[in-house]
């Protein structure tokens, strides 16, 4: 029986042309059951998530190259499982009910005076800025990888096209209306997978 892939959602290009995407076994199937040994050579399949190239060996059969995918991927989702086995939970303190934690805070004497006076004390308002605080953070990581997607598929597909620089400048710099621009003359699939790794790295802050 074949083992299953882990879902990856990916994207084939032949030359510069969008050839297949979807799963990772479905884009698998159709790259290799379509195309001549030649072509095979000249496949680049990228990760959605992340905009990186995967590796697939293509000899033999359609099922022998799965069945590697497989255990390829089957051995790597073993660690992290074995990983999360190993860890131990956290032993909480405090109400239960609320998850409450205790803990020492040290500050300086003007800084408790202006939390103990913010609407319900300084618990109240130290909770309600972690969560700011992670959310800003949380937001920012998103960004990033946004960033870290679309520079990874740009730096190996689009390296020799018009103005790649200036756009990887726009793109760090979060300049989306500037980006587009840049990119608009670019081969289309090349452009448009370009515009999808890179749409979170825009986001606005809600006001």
């Amino acid at each position: 029986m074949q083992a299953s892939l882990i879902p990856i959602s990916c994207t084939a290009f032949l030359d510069r042309a969008c050839f297949a995407k979807g799963s990772l076994q479905h884009v698998v199937t159709t790259v290799k059951d379509s195309l001549e040994d030649s072509k095979l050579a000249q496949i680049l399949i990228f990760n959605d998530g992340t905009g990186k190239p995967i590796d697939v060996d293509f000899r033999g059969s359609t099922a022998e190259v799965l069945d590697r995918l497989s255990s390829e991927s089957g051995e790597g989702h073993a660690a992290v499982t074995k990983e999360k086995e190993n860890e131990q939970p956290a032993r909480k303190v405090g109400r239960p009910k609320l998850g409450v934690v205790s803990g020492e805070v040290t500050l300086l004497p003007r800084q408790w005076e202006w939390l103990k006076a913010q609407p319900g004390g300084a618990s109240v308002t130290l909770r309600k800025l972690i969560d700011e605080a992670r959310r800003v953070g949380e937001s920012e990581s998103k960004v990033r990888a946004a960033q870290e997607a679309a520079y990874h598929f740009m730096t190996a597909m689009a390296g020799d096209l018009n103005q790649y620089e200036e756009a990887l400048r726009a793109l760090y710099a979060g300049n989306e209306a500037l980006f587009n621009e840049l990119i608009d003359d670019w081969t289309p699939d090349i452009r448009d997978y370009v515009k999808y790794l890179a749409k979170g790295a825009f986001m606005q802050e809600d006001n």
